[in-house]
Protein backbone atom coordinates (compact mmCIF):
# COMPACT_ATOMS: atom_id res chain seq x y z
CA UNK A 1 0.00 0.00 0.00
CA UNK A 2 1.21 3.63 -1.05
CA UNK A 3 2.81 5.41 2.48
CA UNK A 4 0.93 8.52 3.00
CA UNK A 5 2.29 11.68 5.41
CA UNK A 6 1.18 14.18 6.58
CA UNK A 7 3.91 17.26 7.75
CA UNK A 8 2.64 19.76 10.22
CA UNK A 9 5.07 22.22 11.35
CA UNK A 10 4.21 24.05 14.96
CA UNK A 11 5.33 26.14 17.26
CA UNK A 12 3.37 27.54 20.74
CA UNK A 13 0.29 25.19 19.23
CA UNK A 14 -0.30 23.35 22.71
CA UNK A 15 -4.04 24.14 22.11
CA UNK A 16 -4.08 22.32 18.72
CA UNK A 17 -1.18 20.05 18.80
CA UNK A 18 -3.17 16.48 20.50
CA UNK A 19 -6.66 17.02 19.06
CA UNK A 20 -4.95 17.70 15.28
CA UNK A 21 -3.05 14.50 15.65
CA UNK A 22 -6.15 12.36 16.94
CA UNK A 23 -7.98 13.73 13.87
CA UNK A 24 -5.86 12.79 10.88
CA UNK A 25 -5.47 9.06 12.64
CA UNK A 26 -8.96 8.84 12.75
CA UNK A 27 -9.45 9.02 9.14
CA UNK A 28 -10.89 6.34 7.20
CA UNK A 29 -7.72 6.98 4.87
CA UNK A 30 -3.89 6.17 6.84
CA UNK A 31 -2.08 9.17 6.73
CA UNK A 32 1.29 9.04 9.00
CA UNK A 33 1.99 12.47 10.84
CA UNK A 34 5.80 14.49 11.32
CA UNK A 35 5.68 17.25 13.73
CA UNK A 36 8.30 19.67 12.63
CA UNK A 37 8.49 21.49 16.35
CA UNK A 38 10.95 24.96 16.38
CA UNK A 39 11.79 24.61 20.16
CA UNK A 40 8.26 25.72 21.56
CA UNK A 41 8.58 27.35 24.96
CA UNK A 42 4.76 26.21 25.53
CA UNK A 43 5.52 22.49 25.53
CA UNK A 44 3.99 21.75 22.18
CA UNK A 45 6.80 18.53 21.75
CA UNK A 46 5.82 17.13 25.35
CA UNK A 47 2.40 16.50 23.72
CA UNK A 48 3.27 15.49 20.26
CA UNK A 49 5.76 13.05 22.49
CA UNK A 50 2.65 11.21 24.58
CA UNK A 51 0.88 11.27 21.18
CA UNK A 52 4.01 9.15 19.59
CA UNK A 53 3.16 6.82 22.49
CA UNK A 54 0.22 6.34 21.24
CA UNK A 55 0.28 5.79 17.88
CA UNK A 56 3.49 4.19 18.02
CA UNK A 57 5.48 4.47 14.02
CA UNK A 58 2.58 6.48 13.38
CA UNK A 59 3.58 9.56 14.47
CA UNK A 60 7.26 11.49 14.22
CA UNK A 61 8.52 14.70 15.55
CA UNK A 62 11.85 16.50 14.65
CA UNK A 63 13.04 19.39 16.94
CA UNK A 64 14.86 22.25 15.60
CA UNK A 65 16.87 24.45 17.90
CA UNK A 66 14.52 27.65 17.14
CA UNK A 67 12.40 29.26 14.79
CA UNK A 68 14.23 28.68 11.10
CA UNK A 69 10.95 29.60 9.04
CA UNK A 70 8.01 27.93 7.26
CA UNK A 71 9.98 26.89 4.51
CA UNK A 72 12.79 25.32 6.22
CA UNK A 73 10.44 22.95 8.13
CA UNK A 74 8.71 21.77 5.30
CA UNK A 75 12.31 21.09 3.42
CA UNK A 76 13.23 19.06 6.53
CA UNK A 77 9.82 17.06 6.22
CA UNK A 78 10.05 16.79 2.65
CA UNK A 79 13.65 15.39 2.97
CA UNK A 80 12.57 13.01 5.89
CA UNK A 81 9.78 11.41 3.90
CA UNK A 82 11.78 10.73 0.86
CA UNK A 83 14.10 9.05 2.63
CA UNK A 84 11.61 7.14 4.56
CA UNK A 85 9.73 6.09 1.27
CA UNK A 86 6.53 8.11 1.42
CA UNK A 87 4.66 8.35 -1.72
CA UNK A 88 2.40 11.34 -0.65
CA UNK A 89 3.17 14.38 1.30
CA UNK A 90 0.90 16.33 2.21
CA UNK A 91 1.85 19.54 4.40
CA UNK A 92 -0.94 21.21 6.36
CA UNK A 93 -1.20 23.62 9.42
CA UNK A 94 -1.87 22.63 12.99
CA UNK A 95 -5.14 25.42 13.64
CA UNK A 96 -7.56 23.54 12.02
CA UNK A 97 -8.10 25.90 9.03
CA UNK A 98 -7.60 22.97 6.98
CA UNK A 99 -10.11 20.44 8.03
CA UNK A 100 -8.42 17.31 8.03
CA UNK A 101 -11.14 15.53 6.51
CA UNK A 102 -10.11 17.21 3.34
CA UNK A 103 -6.55 15.41 3.43
CA UNK A 104 -8.43 12.30 1.85
CA UNK A 105 -9.73 14.44 -1.24
CA UNK A 106 -6.10 15.88 -1.91
CA UNK A 107 -4.67 12.02 -1.36
CA UNK A 108 -6.86 10.93 -3.83
CA UNK A 109 -6.78 13.61 -6.71
CA UNK A 110 -3.32 12.75 -6.84
CA UNK A 111 -3.49 8.81 -6.04
CA UNK A 112 -6.89 8.46 -8.25
CA UNK A 113 -7.13 11.78 -10.20
CA UNK A 114 -3.48 11.84 -11.72
CA UNK A 115 -2.32 14.58 -10.58
CA UNK A 116 1.55 14.70 -9.59
CA UNK A 117 0.61 18.19 -7.19
CA UNK A 118 -2.94 18.94 -5.70
CA UNK A 119 -3.53 22.37 -3.91
CA UNK A 120 -6.50 22.29 -0.96
CA UNK A 121 -7.84 25.80 -2.25
CA UNK A 122 -9.47 28.60 -1.21
CA UNK A 123 -10.00 30.84 -4.59
CA UNK A 124 -10.68 28.30 -7.29
CA UNK A 125 -14.39 28.25 -6.69
CA UNK A 126 -14.58 32.06 -5.36
CA UNK A 127 -13.63 33.03 -1.91
CA UNK A 128 -13.97 30.02 0.77
CA UNK A 129 -12.64 32.00 3.84
CA UNK A 130 -14.33 32.04 7.17
CA UNK A 131 -13.81 34.08 9.64
CA UNK A 132 -10.57 36.26 8.25
CA UNK A 133 -11.35 40.09 8.45
CA UNK A 134 -11.98 41.48 5.29
CA UNK A 135 -8.90 43.16 4.51
CA UNK A 136 -7.13 39.64 5.10
CA UNK A 137 -8.91 38.20 2.86
CA UNK A 138 -8.55 40.82 -0.10
CA UNK A 139 -4.84 40.88 1.05
CA UNK A 140 -4.54 37.40 0.14
CA UNK A 141 -7.08 37.07 -2.57
CA UNK A 142 -5.46 39.59 -4.76
CA UNK A 143 -1.62 38.47 -3.96
CA UNK A 144 -3.12 35.23 -5.09
CA UNK A 145 -4.03 37.21 -8.80
CA UNK A 146 -1.11 38.85 -8.84
CA UNK A 147 1.18 35.95 -8.88
CA UNK A 148 -1.13 33.93 -10.84
CA UNK A 149 -0.74 36.96 -13.92
CA UNK A 150 3.16 37.56 -13.12
CA UNK A 151 3.84 34.16 -13.52
CA UNK A 152 1.55 33.20 -16.08
CA UNK A 153 0.66 29.66 -13.53
CA UNK A 154 -2.70 28.56 -13.60
CA UNK A 155 -3.34 28.41 -10.13
CA UNK A 156 -5.61 30.40 -8.57
CA UNK A 157 -4.56 30.15 -4.74
CA UNK A 158 -0.53 30.16 -5.03
CA UNK A 159 -0.17 30.99 -1.45
CA UNK A 160 -1.95 27.96 -0.68
CA UNK A 161 -0.59 25.44 2.79
CA UNK A 162 -2.29 22.99 1.99
CA UNK A 163 -1.44 20.51 -0.84
CA UNK A 164 -0.46 16.84 -1.43
CA UNK A 165 2.99 16.42 -3.33
CA UNK A 166 3.62 13.61 -4.73
CA UNK A 167 7.14 11.85 -4.60
CA UNK A 168 8.29 11.72 -8.40
CA UNK A 169 7.97 15.87 -7.91
CA UNK A 170 9.40 16.02 -4.91
CA UNK A 171 12.75 14.20 -6.19
CA UNK A 172 12.46 16.31 -9.30
CA UNK A 173 12.94 18.98 -7.29
CA UNK A 174 16.33 20.33 -5.57
CA UNK A 175 15.06 21.28 -2.46
CA UNK A 176 18.26 23.03 -1.25
CA UNK A 177 17.63 25.26 -4.27
CA UNK A 178 14.78 26.51 -2.64
CA UNK A 179 15.08 30.35 -1.79
CA UNK A 180 12.02 31.00 0.37
CA UNK A 181 11.57 30.55 3.51
CA UNK A 182 8.35 32.38 4.37
CA UNK A 183 4.80 32.14 2.46
CA UNK A 184 7.14 32.83 -0.76
CA UNK A 185 7.82 29.71 -0.40
CA UNK A 186 4.81 28.32 -1.03
CA UNK A 187 4.79 30.07 -4.46
CA UNK A 188 8.11 28.72 -5.06
CA UNK A 189 7.63 25.23 -4.74
CA UNK A 190 3.98 26.03 -6.94
CA UNK A 191 6.17 27.53 -9.71
CA UNK A 192 8.63 24.92 -9.62
CA UNK A 193 6.66 21.72 -9.91
CA UNK A 194 4.31 23.35 -12.85
CA UNK A 195 7.36 24.72 -14.74
CA UNK A 196 9.15 20.95 -14.46
CA UNK A 197 5.82 19.78 -16.30
CA UNK A 198 4.32 17.95 -13.46
CA UNK A 199 0.19 18.07 -13.29
CA UNK A 200 -1.01 20.90 -10.79
CA UNK A 201 -5.03 20.87 -9.87
CA UNK A 202 -6.83 22.50 -7.26
CA UNK A 203 -9.45 20.94 -5.34
CA UNK A 204 -11.66 23.43 -3.42
CA UNK A 205 -11.50 23.85 0.36
CA UNK A 206 -13.18 25.90 2.93
CA UNK A 207 -10.31 27.94 4.86
CA UNK A 208 -11.19 28.52 8.52
CA UNK A 209 -9.44 30.89 10.50
CA UNK A 210 -8.17 29.65 13.82
CA UNK A 211 -10.26 29.20 17.56
CA UNK A 212 -7.25 28.47 19.05
CA UNK A 213 -3.63 29.80 19.31
CA UNK A 214 -2.07 32.66 17.85
CA UNK A 215 -1.93 33.39 13.91
CA UNK A 216 1.85 33.28 12.86
CA UNK A 217 0.48 35.61 9.60
CA UNK A 218 1.59 39.34 9.09
CA UNK A 219 2.10 41.76 6.59
CA UNK A 220 5.41 41.46 6.01
CA UNK A 221 4.88 37.67 5.14
CA UNK A 222 2.61 38.44 1.85
CA UNK A 223 5.65 41.21 1.35
CA UNK A 224 8.14 39.27 0.99
CA UNK A 225 5.40 37.10 -0.98
CA UNK A 226 5.01 39.75 -3.54
CA UNK A 227 8.38 40.81 -3.83
CA UNK A 228 9.69 37.25 -4.09
CA UNK A 229 7.46 36.58 -7.58
CA UNK A 230 9.89 39.38 -9.39
CA UNK A 231 12.82 36.90 -8.38
CA UNK A 232 11.31 33.94 -9.80
CA UNK A 233 9.92 35.48 -12.50
CA UNK A 234 13.54 36.51 -13.62
CA UNK A 235 14.92 32.98 -12.27
CA UNK A 236 15.17 30.09 -14.86
CA UNK A 237 13.82 27.24 -12.40
CA UNK A 238 14.51 24.24 -15.31
CA UNK A 239 18.05 25.24 -14.74
CA UNK A 240 18.02 25.21 -11.05
CA UNK A 241 16.62 21.84 -10.69
CA UNK A 242 18.12 20.40 -13.60
CA UNK A 243 20.39 18.14 -11.49
CA UNK A 244 19.45 16.77 -7.47
CA UNK A 245 20.79 14.75 -5.03
CA UNK A 246 17.16 13.63 -4.07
Amino acid sequence: MSKSLVIIPMYNEKENAAAIIDAVQALPLEFDVLVIDDNSPDGTAAIVKEKIKEYPGRVHLIERSGKLGLGTAYITGFKWALEHDYQYITEMDADFSHNPADLVRLHNACSEGGADVAIGSRYVTGVNVVNWPMGRVLMSYYASKYVRLMLSMPVHDTTAGFVCWTAPVLRAMNLDKIRFKGYAFQIEMKYTAYRLGFKVVEVPIVFVNRVLGTSKMNSSIFGEALFGVMKLRMGNIKKRHAKTDN
